[in-house]
C-alpha cells in the first residue's frame, strides 16, 4: 500500500466516524520550554488535553511533523529516524477504552476501510498497575472480547509495567496507561505466544510496534501523580513510517516509497548502506527544520541542524556534497512531500543554500581541525574526545587519526567519554529548559500571557515588521524571538516596558474567541512563523472594556483571565537570536 494511500485511507477511516481532520502543528514548539521541537503527537494539543476546548471539536485526527534526536546514533538501522510523521486520532473529553481499542483493531485490520492486516498476527500489552494507577483490566477485556468475535485464539494480551505501558511527556503534564499493538512481521507466529516468548519476539524485531492507544485521565506534578484531568482523553497512533513498512512488507523504513527518491541520490554519495541512510535521514530532517525558519548556528536549534547537516556530509565517500547533490536531495524531499507539506517547495531555494552554505562550512572545519589534531599529543581516549569538542570534527574520524598515530583504544572507552559529555550537556539543558512540557504552574501561565503583551509593545514601538519567531517560558523567565534588522536601542526597550506595564495596570481583560481562519486573517490576527492553522481557530484578545484591542494572537492558551496579578514587566537582556531575528528576555516581579 503506497503511502499515499495509507494516509487518505487513516484520514478518511476517522473522518467517517466524526473526527475533524487538522494540520500538522509546527515542528517549533509553541511556548513549550521543555523541547526544542515538536517530539510527539499530542504536544501540540496539550492545552485543549487540560480542558481548554478546542476550535474544531472533541474527535481530532492529523498527521503531526515531529523530531527527535535522543537516538540520533542509532539512525542507520532499519527503524530509527530524526524526523517523522506521528498519525493520530484524538478524543477530548469524548469516545473513550471502548471505541478508542474497537476502532484501532478495525483501523489495522479492515480490508475494506482500513490497513487490511491479518488480525492472527496481532499481538497487545496493556498496563500492569503501580501507586499511580490499578491494573488496566478494562483495555484487557474488551481485547479479549475483539479477538473472540474475530475467532482469534491463543494467548495474546499481557500486562506490563510503566515502562512499557504508560506514556507521560515529561515530570509534568497529562498522563495515562496505554494499550499497545504489535503485529508478527514473519507471518508464523499466528496461533499465540507464552509472554516469555512474547518478550523474545519483540527483542528479535519478529514482531513491532504497529499501534498505540493512550488513555489520558491522570495529571503529573513533579513525577507524582496528583489528581484526574478535567476530562478523560483518547491519544492514539503511531509512526507513519514504521507503518508504511510493515504496509509495504519492508524490513525497514528506508526501504518504503517514502525515502524512495532521496535514497536514489544519497546512494550516490556513499557506498555504505548505513552512510545511505544517513544521508537520507539526516536530510530530510534539516529540510523540514529549514522550512520552518531554523538556520545553522551554535546553539539551541540551529545546533541541531547544524550537526544535522555535518554528520550527512560527513557519511559521504568525499566529505563534501556539491551544489547539484544539494539541490537534488532538497528536491527529493520536497517531491515526496509536494502533496501535504508544500513549504518545502515554496522555500525550496534558500534551504538548498543554506544547506549548501553549512556543508562548505564542515568542509573547511574538517580541513582546519585535522591539522590542529596532527599537533596535538595524545596521551588518552579524552584527549581523542577533546579534539572532536574543540576542532569539530566527528568521533569516527578523530578515532581513525588517533589510531593512524599509533594510539589504539576500545569503542567502549570512547562511549564512556561521550556519556560524560552527554550528562553534562544534559545537566545543563535540563536547567535552560526546565519547567517541563505543558508546564501550567501559575507564573507560567503569566508568563504566558507576558509575551502576548510584549509582542504587541514590540510592533507599537519598533514597527509592524516585527512578527514572532519562537518563545521559551519557564516560571522563571520569558524568552521571546522576533524579526527586526537591528539592536535595540534603551529608549526603545524603555518604551516597551513602559506600555507593557502601563497595559497591567490598565488590568485589561484575555478573552478567548474562536472564528473561522479566513476571519482571524482578516482581522490580522498574529501567527507563528511556518504553522498551518485548522479551518476554525482559536484568538485570545488582550482588550479594554470599551473593546479597544490591544493584542490578538492564534494561540491554544492558558491565559489569565486579568492582567491585574502579573506584577511589574521587566526586561533583562536583548540580544541576537539569529540573522534578522532579536531575542528579549524578561521578567515579571
Amino acid at each position: 500500500m503506497h503511502s499515499k494511500e495509507i494516509r487518505k485511507r487513516f484520514l478518511a477511516f476517522f473522518e467517517k466516524r466524526g473526527h475533524t481532520v487538522i494540520p500538522s502543528a509546527s515542528l517549533l514548539p509553541s511556548n513549550d520550554p521543555s523541547v526544542l521541537f515538536t517530539t510527539a503527537g499530542m504536544q501540540p494539543l496539550v492545552p485543549y488535553l487540560l480542558g481548554e476546548k478546542h476550535p474544531s471539536g472533541a474527535r481530532l485526527a492529523n498527521f503531526q511533523k515531529c523530531v527527535r534526536t535522543g537516538d540520533i546514533d542509532e539512525v542507520g538501522d532499519n527503524t530509527h529516524a530524526t524526523f517523522f510523521e506521528m498519525m493520530g486520532n484524538w478524543s477530548l473529553g469524548d469516545y473513550f477504552k471502548e471505541d478508542a481499542i474497537r476502532w484501532s483493531f478495525e483501523l489495522l485490520t479492515s480490508k475494506e476501510e482500513g490497513f487490511g492486516l491479518d488480525p492472527h498476527r496481532l499481538y497487545v500489552t496493556c498496563f500492569e498497575g503501580n501507586d499511580d494507577a490499578p491494573q488496566d483490566e478494562e483495555s484487557a477485556e474488551i481485547w479479549r472480547t475483539l479477538f473472540k468475535e474475530a475467532g482469534i485464539e491463543g494467548e495474546r494480551i499481557y500486562f506490563m509495567p510503566a515502562e512499557k505501558n504508560w506514556w507521560q511527556p515529561g515530570p509534568n503534564g497529562p498522563c495515562g496507561p496505554d494499550t499497545e499493538m504489535f503485529y508478527d512481521l514473519t507471518g508464523t507466529l499466528t496461533s499465540g505466544l507464552t509472554k516469555e516468548e512474547f518478550l523474545k519476539a519483540d527483542n528479535d524485531q519478529k514482531i513491532v510496534e504497529i499501534w498505540n492507544d493512550v488513555f489520558m485521565e491522570y495529571l503529573k506534578k513533579d513525577d507524582v501523580v496528583v489528581g484526574m484531568l478535567e476530562h478523560k482523553n483518547v491519544d492514539t497512533g503511531s509512526g507513519f513510517e514504521r507503518v508504511c513498512a510493515v504496509l509495504q512488507n519492508k524490513d525497514n523504513i528506508f526501504d518504503t516509497d517514502i525515502f524512495e527518491k532521496i535514497m536514489e541520490v544519497s546512494k550516490t554519495l556513499a557506498t555504505s548502506v548505513r552512510s545511505q541512510r544517513i544521508i537520507a535521514d539526516h536530510v530530510r530532517t534539516a529540510v523540514f527544520m529549514l522550512s520552518e525558519g531554523v538556520v545553522p548556528l551554535n546553539t539551541d536549534r540551529g545546533y541541531v541542524l547544524r550537526r544535522l547537516i555535518r554528520r550527512a556530509v560527513f557519511n559521504t565517500d568525499a566529505k563534501t556534497i556539491p551544489h547539484q547533490a544539494v539541490k537534488d536531495l532538497v528536491e527529493a524531499v520536497a517531491l515526496t512531500y509536494h502533496d501535504v507539506y508544500r513549504e518545502l517547495y515554496a522555500h525550496h531555494g534558500f534551504i538548498t543554500e543554506e544547506f549548501f552554505k553549512e556543508s562548505e562550512k564542515f568542509a573547511e572545519t574538517l580541513a582546519r581541525g585535522l591539522k590542529e589534531f596532527e599537533k596535538m599529543e595524545i596521551k588518552s581516549v579524552a584527549d581523542v574526545f577533546k579534539a572532536t569538542a574543540s576542532f569539530g570534527l566527528p568521533i569516527d574520524m578523530a578515532s581513525e587519526v588517533a589510531r593512524a598515530r599509533g594510539f589504539s583504544f576500545l569503542r567502549e572507552e570512547m562511549d564512556i567519554e561521550m556519556k560524560k559529555h552527554q550528562n553534562l550537556s544534559r545537566a545543563g539543558a535540563e536547567q535552560k529548559f526546565k519547567g517541563g512540557m505543558g508546564d501550567t504552574s501559575e507564573m507560567s501561565i503569566k508568563y504566558h500571557t507576558a509575551t502576548h503583551l510584549l509582542g504587541a509593545a514590540l510592533r507599537q514601538v519598533l514597527g509592524d515588521h516585527v512578527k514572532q519567531r519562537g518563545s521559551n517560558i519557564t516560571s522563571e523567565r520569558l524568552r521571546f524571538d522576533f524579526s527586526h534588522g537591528e539592536k535595540m536601542t534603551d529608549e526603545q526597550k524603555q518604551a516597551v516596558e513602559t506600555l507593557v506595564n502601563n497595559w497591567i495596570s490598565e488590568e485589561l481583560f484575555v478573552v478567548r474567541r474562536e472564528m473561522p481562519l479566513e476571519e482571524a486573517e482578516h482581522i490580522g490576527a498574529q501567527m507563528e512563523f511556518g504553522t498551518k492553522y485548522p479551518n476554525v481557530v482559536s484568538i485570545y484578545f488582550i482588550e479594554r472594556p470599551d473593546g479597544t484591542v490591544i493584542s490578538k494572537e492564534f494561540c491554544g492558551g492558558p491565559h489569565v483571565e486579568t492582567l491585574k496579578d502579573l506584577g511589574t514587566f521587566s526586561i533583562q537582556k536583548e540580544e541576537a537570536s539569529s540573522a534578522g531575528v532579536r531575542r528579549i528576555k524578561a521578567v515579571l516581579s
